[in-house]
């Protein structure tokens, strides 16, 4: 059997340790070097540039300047240059590398005892990883050195066999002088108790005979009374059970009864109260009035806090809208059979619903409603794109078409889901067949209600219908004009 050497784990981590340490005092070592190294080229390049633009630094020819500076930026360890007159005026700033910024040498420049200017140059900081990969041989050398290092520990550092034999006798010794004390230990608390004994029975001995056989006899009487007592109780117990699982039997039964009665009723009671519950939400519902629940979308409660002489008209207007788009859709006649049973009107809160029923069988009311809630939504665009425009109230909507039986759910929909310039639909089979070959919807995301699951959203309709409302709405601002 192969043993791994001890510790093995524990070595790893203090080779990779190791490595790392080595790696950071090339790195820092290194990056010392290269410090010094350019500190002094940057002198030199400093001085030398100096002496190449004195004359044109005296009389400030930037041009010459330029060319002079462009030259030194071409190197690899210079960032930018910056030069400057005697009044501390920028004259000439070459290179642009703020990312790669490092030590900044600056220096006067000189004529005679008088300052014509100054010369900043600025060295590029070198990086870390571009010292690794600079010492790459090194680094991959170290690390391949520490990893045989590893290894080979793992194989030296194993146990030999007689190192493990060796181990496993001392293991052997160590148990046997364990018991051994244990043993005497044990064997001293029997012979103290065996003294006690003795020296008890030494004075029972001495004691009268005849008060011993006395207590000796009633000894005996006791404890054969205790034992007779002890067997009835043990033979009582073993026929109790019986009687008692039994009676244990019966009672569940009889809960069991009772509670399929109970079961029983109030699976009844869920029948009775089923129907109801499914006509509410099945799909296949039948209907014949479609509502239109038009709603400003005001997240910031701007129609509670604006004047009543400005919300009154404004509302007033949102209402007209609504009657005029809803008389002249009805004239289409893709729609005829559909009529509206009330005149609707936006209250304070900025919410309206506008109620359509089919006078026969054939009539489209859900597409009417579908029809009706888009235009309105189209119309309300314009005129709040119109407002903000002039610097007026206004805001935008969102719609929602359902059955008589969800208008409830709807109006929850729309102020849980719904969104700005959005339509929400929550029709039975039969009224979403009747808008499918002209309207496209989609299902709600991560719905978290039976009504969110049902819900579906507009997304968009074909370019017949699409150009019925366009006209439409066109009618509906002429009039308005």
């Amino acid at each position: 059997m192969m043993y791994l050497a001890p510790r093995q784990g524990l070595f790893a981590i203090i080779i990779l340790v190791s490595f790392c340490l080595q790696t950071l005092l090339l790195v820092i070592s290194t990056d010392q070097q290269l410090s010094k190294s350019r500190a002094q080229k940057g002198e030199q390049m400093v001085a030398q540039l100096i002496d190449e633009a004195r004359l044109a630094l005296e009389n400030k020819d930037r041009v010459s300047l330029s060319v002079i500076a462009n030259r030194y930026t071409s190197e690899q360890d210079v960032a930018r240059i910056v030069i400057k007159d005697s009044n501390d005026e920028l004259l000439v700033p070459v290179g642009n590398a703020p990312m790669q910024q490092g030590d900044t040498i600056r220096k006067m420049a000189t004529k005679g005892d008088a300052v014509i200017g100054s010369v900043a140059l600025t060295l590029k900081d070198i990086s870390k990883g571009e010292i690794i990969a600079m010492q790459w041989p090194f680094v991959i050398g170290s690390l391949l050195l520490h990893l045989f290092l590893w290894l080979l520990y793992g194989y030296v550092a194993r146990p030999t066999k007689e190192q493990i034999n060796t181990l496993s006798h001392e293991i052997q010794d160590l148990h046997r002088e364990r018991y051994r004390q244990e043993g005497q230990h044990l064997y001293n608390r029997r012979s103290m108790s065996n003294d006690v004994d003795d020296t008890e029975a030494i004075e029972q001995k001495s004691a009268d005979s005849s008060d011993i056989k006395n207590k000796s006899d009633a000894k005996t009487g006791i404890s054969a009374a205790s034992i007779h007592d002890e067997l009835n109780a043990y033979l009582k117990s073993q026929q109790n059970p019986d009687a008692n699982r039994e009676q244990a039997v019966d009672v569940p039964n009889t809960a069991g009864s009772d509670s399929n009665v109970d079961q029983g009723s109030n699976t009844s009671t869920h029948a009775a109260s089923e129907p109801n519950k499914t006509s509410k939400l099945s799909s296949a519902r039948t209907f014949d009035h479609v509502s239109v629940q038009i709603m400003l979308h005001d997240e910031f409660n701007m129609l509670e806090r604006l004047a009543p002489e400005m919300r009154a008209p404004y509302l007033a207007l949102c209402t007209q809208l609504l009657n005029q788009a809803m008389s002249e859709l009805l004239r289409l006649p893709l729609l005829l059979g559909v009529s509206a049973i009330n005149e609707p009107h936006f209250d304070d809160k900025g919410a309206a619903i506008a109620m359509l029923k089919a006078d026969n069988s054939h009539a489209k009311v859900a597409l009417a409603g579908v029809m009706l809630a888009k235009l309105y939504l189209m119309l309300n665009k314009i005129i709040h794109d119109k407002h903000i425009e002039l610097a007026r109230f206004a805001l935008p909507a969102k719609a929602g078409v359902s059955d008589k039986v969800q208008l409830q759910a709807m109006t929850q929909l729309l102020e849980s889901i719904g969104s700005k310039e959005q339509m929400l639909i929550l029709l039975p089979n039969a009224g979403l067949k009747q808008i499918a070959t002209h309207v496209k919807v989609k299902s709600v995301q991560r719905p978290t209600t039976v009504y969110e699951r049902e819900c579906t959203i507009f997304d968009g309709g074909n370019d017949a219908l699409i150009q019925r409302l366009a006209d439409v709405r066109n009618a509906v601002l002429m009039i308005d004009e």
